[in-house]
């Protein structure tokens, strides 16, 4: 039985935390199993490979109409004719997305008409090992995670309404724990960057996104974050040798292989689809979840296993923080 908390903000004082059925071992599809979303239009953003395409699979199986959101449509094709094979899956499609590149986002929501009822903000890079630009002058991770996304809602925002029931899901991680969106010098210009710390912040922002959406659920549109939990997919292709092997991850001849607690990527795709297509969701707005549950707030810092961290769900730095990205992005605009 779940427990439908209030959808007004993340305040853990007047409502209970969301629980539902499933468990960290739960797979997107056993999530999805019995939803029909027959005539539901969703984006996926970074849906051609890991987390995204485990995503896209279960949403196209239940029958929605999927965009693949990605750098490289081609790279998106193979699942594309995989799913065209699939009896009752909804069709599949690849558009151009670099999230890092206002003008590449302003084209693809330019280019969506209609309504669009769910979207997964999935997309990320991690750990790049020197402080790297995009065009503009955004620093490369904070652009892709964060600032591309939420131009990408925010231009498909009467889209979104046009829905009438709306879901933004995105996709953060543990890694927030320990680092609060720098609101001084996010883009690591005086500071000495740290790439562990520029990906942190990211997803902070990532959920402080989902708590700033608040805005918008007079309009129907909900949103919530979640931590998909351990998994090794194409994320890690920045992150060093040395580092892979001091996660315990790659043994010494180089071989790559998933601890005991790792998920596979069709279980850290769950949340996300719990997120997307749940009816247990329904009405829920500005939360973090991790392993199909709601987190619980913690301190945040290193030290922390899970949880949401306090910085990240308070929600005047979610209004702060929704002023600069919007600022941010006029910028680039004009």
């Amino acid at each position: 039985m779940a427990t439908n908390p209030r959808a007004d903000g993340p305040s853990r004082d007047d409502s209970p935390a969301l629980t539902t059925p499933f468990s960290a071992q739960s797979t997107a599809r056993e999530v999805i199993d019995g939803v029909n979303l027959s005539g539901r239009r969703a984006v996926v953003t970074g849906g051609a490979s890991g987390l995204g395409a485990e995503t896209v699979r279960a949403l196209a199986t239940a029958g929605a109409q999927v965009t693949i959101a990605t750098r490289r449509p081609g790279s998106a094709e193979p699942l594309v004719e995989e799913l065209a094979a699939v009896d009752g899956a909804g069709p599949v499609h690849a558009e151009p997305l670099d999230l890092s590149d206002p003008t590449s986002v302003d084209a693809f929501v330019r280019g969506w008409h209609g309504r669009l009822d769910i979207l997964v903000a999935n997309a990320g890079i991690m750990a790049l090992p020197t402080r790297t630009l995009a065009p503009n002058g955004w620093e490369m991770q904070l652009a892709t995670n964060y600032l591309g996304h939420f131009a990408l809602a925010s231009g498909l925002h009467e889209a979104l309404r046009e829905a009438g029931s709306a879901r933004i899901v995105v996709v953060s991680s543990g890694a927030h724990l320990g680092d609060p969106f720098d609101f001084v010098d996010p883009h690591f210009e005086d500071r000495p960057y740290d790439p562990w710390a520029a990906y942190g912040q990211s997803k902070s922002a990532d959920v402080l996104l989902a708590v700033g959406a608040r805005r918008w659920a007079a309009d129907g549109i909900t949103a919530n974050a979640l931590n998909p939990g351990y998994i090794l997919t194409g994320l890690q292709r920045h992150v060093d040798d040395d580092t892979m092997r001091a996660f315990g991850v790659m043994d010494d001849e180089g071989r790559v292989r998933p601890l005991s607690y790792y998920k596979t990527p069709e279980q850290g795709a769950a949340t996300s689809v719990l997120l997307a297509a749940s009816p247990l969701l329904e009405g829920v707005t500005g939360r973090y979840f991790e392993d199909n549950q709601e987190a619980p707030t913690v301190r945040g810092d290193q030290s922390e296993t899970g949880g949401v961290a306090a910085h990240a769900i308070d929600p005047d730095s979610a209004d702060r923080l929704w002023d600069y990205g919007t600022a941010a992005i006029r910028a680039t605009t004009t």
